[in-house]
C-alpha cells in the first residue's frame, strides 16, 4: 500500500490560492500526487486532515456513490480550522453560510433540485435558443464597436466574457439588466474572496476573521436583494426563474427562508462565473495559438468540440468536499467515517490515463470524458444552459473575427475554489 501522507510542501501548494492564480504550479502538484500518492491526506498547516482525491476515477466513484459520501456533514469548500469554527458559531452549528444544492444530501438535495430541474433541461432550453443567439450577436457587435473604438484592442474577459453570460442567466432569473453590474459584483466578491483586486478588504491573504466578516457582508447584501425579489415574484410571478423559486415549494411548504434565499444565490453567480471564465479561458487559448485559431475558424463543425475541451481546459471550479458516512476504501486506501475528502476536478482532467496530451488544449478532443461539470446527482444543473450559450457565441463570433492575439498577459483570479481568467487583453480584428 502506499504511504498516503502527503509531503507538506505539495500540501500547502494545493490550499494556496495563489497557486491556483499561477496555474502551472498547482498543475504540477497534481502531477506528482497523481504518478506517487493518488489518493494521499494532506495536512497543511490551520487545517483538518483531508484525503486528496486526484484521480479521474475515485473522482467518480465518490460522485456516484451519494449516500457513502455526503455533502453537507462537514464544509462544501476547503477552509480552515478558525473559519469552520467561526462559521459554525454564526450558523448555529452548521459549517455552511449558505444552503444550496451543493450543500444538500438527499432527500433534501433531490426535492430543492426537482424545483427549478425542468427550466434548465435541454427540452425547455431549446425555446431559449434563438434568444440566446440573438444575446450572442449583440455582444459579437459589441466587440467589433469596441475595436473600432480602441485601434482594435479589448479585454476580452472583461468587454465580453464577464457580460455575456451574465446577461442570458439574469434575464432567465429575473433581474433587471439595470442590477447586472451589482450581481457581477458581488459574485465576484463570493468567489474571489482571496483576490485582493475583487474581495470587499481589498487585503492580500488578510485576517481571516476580516475576510469571514467580508463574505458574510456579501452574502447579506445578496441575501437583501433577493428577499425584495421574493416579495415582488408572490404578490405578481412572472415566467422568471425567481418566481419558481419564490413560489416553489417541498411537501407543500414553502422553501427555508435560508434555502430559498441560497437558490438565488447559486444561479446569481455560478449561473454564470463559471461559463464566464471557461469562455475567457477559450479566448486566452486561441489567441495564443494562431493555428488552433485557423483551424477553428476554418472548420465550424469544431465548435462543440471546443466547448468541451474549453470547459476541461478551463476547469473553473477547482474542487468540492466530501465526507465519508461509513468506512469504506477507495483508490486503495482505507477511508474512515468521517474522513473529509477533496475532489481535485482540474486534476481528474489532466488524468494521463484518461486524456491523451492533457496538457494540450486540442480544438478536435474526442473522446472527452470531461469532470468539470461533476457527475452523478450532483452534476451542474446548468450544464446545458451554459453549452447553449458557448456554442452560439463561438458560432456567431468566429465567423466574424478575422485575427485575433494576446496584447499583454492574461491573469487568473486568485482563488482556490472557483477560479478562471480575470483578464484576457487582446488585439484583433474584424472581418
Amino acid at each position: 500500500m502506499i504511504d498516503p501522507n502527503i509531503p507538506q510542501e505539495i500540501a500547502q501548494t494545493i490550499v494556496d490560492p495563489y497557486a491556483y492564480q499561477d496555474g502551472d504550479r498547482v498543475d504540477q502538484a497534481f502531477a506528482t500526487l497523481r504518478r506517487d500518492i493518488p489518493l494521499g491526506v494532506a495536512q497543511p498547516k490551520g487545517f483538518e486532515p483531508f484525503w486528496v482525491v486526484t484521480k479521474h476515477k475515485d473522482i467518480l466513484h465518490i460522485e456516484r456513490n451519494n449516500e457513502l459520501f455526503h455533502n453537507g456533514d462537514k464544509a462544501t469548500t476547503l477552509v480552515d480550522v478558525n473559519t469552520d469554527a467561526a462559521v459554525r458559531e454564526m450558523m448555529g452549528g452548521s459549517p455552511h453560510l449558505v444552503r444550496s444544492l451543493v450543500q444538500m444530501d438527499n432527500p433534501d438535495h433531490k426535492n430543492y433540485r426537482g424545483i427549478t430541474a425542468d427550466q434548465f433541461m435541454p427540452q425547455e432550453l431549446k425555446a431559449l435558443e434563438t434568444r440566446v443567439r440573438a444575446i450572442a450577436k449583440s455582444f459579437v457587435d459589441h466587440m467589433e464597436e469596441l475595436g473600432r473604438k480602441n485601434d482594435g484592442q479589448c479585454d476580452f474577459a472583461k468587454d465580453v466574457a464577464f457580460l455575456y453570460p451574465l446577461h442570458v442567466v439574469m434575464e432567465l432569473l429575473g433581474v433587471p439588466q439595470a442590477d447586472e453590474p451589482k450581481m457581477l459584483k458581488l459574485t465576484q466578491e463570493l468567489f474571489g474572496a482571496a483576490d485582493p483586486e475583487l474581495n470587499r478588504t481589498g487585503e492580500e491573504r488578510g485576517d481571516p476573521k476580516k475576510a469571514l466578516e467580508a463574505l458574510s457582508g456579501t452574502v447579506a447584501e445578496f441575501i437583501e436583494y433577493f428577499t425584495t425579489i421574493t416579495e415582488d415574484r408572490r404578490a405578481t410571478p412572472r415566467k422568471d426563474i425567481a418566481s419558481v423559486i419564490a413560489n416553489g415549494k417541498i411537501d407543500g411548504e414553502p422553501l427555508g427562508v435560508l434555502e430559498a434565499m441560497s437558490y438565488y444565490i447559486i444561479v446569481a453567480t455560478a449561473g454564470h462565473d463559471t461559463t464566464s471564465a471557461t469562455t475567457a479561458g477559450t479566448m486566452w487559448e486561441l489567441a495564443k495559438s494562431p493555428e488552433k485559431f485557423a483551424r477553428a475558424k476554418a472548420e465550424p463543425k469544431l465548435v462543440p468540440l471546443i466547448v468541451e475541451e474549453s470547459i476541461r481546459w478551463t476547469t473553473p471550479v477547482k474542487h468540492f468536499m466530501r465526507s465519508a458516512t461509513q468506512d469504506t476504501e477507495v483508490g486503495g486506501q482505507e477511508i474512515k467515517k468521517g474522513d473529509w475528502m477533496m475532489l481535485c476536478y482540474p486534476s481528474g482532467n489532466r488524468d494521463e490515463d484518461v486524456f491523451d496530451d492533457p496538457f494540450d488544449f486540442k480544438v478536435d478532443r474526442q473522446p472527452n470524458r470531461h469532470i468539470a461539470f461533476g457527475h452523478g446527482a450532483h452534476i451542474c444543473l446548468g450544464q446545458h444552459l451554459a453549452r447553449m450559450e458557448m456554442r452560439a457565441l463561438w458560432e456567431e463570433l468566429l465567423p466574424r473575427l478575422e485575427h485575433v492575439e494576446l496584447n499583454g498577459d492574461p491573469q487568473r483570479m486568485v482563488a482556490n475554489f472557483v477560479c478562471g481568467p480575470k483578464s484576457v487583453p487582446i488585439k484583433f480584428k474584424m472581418a
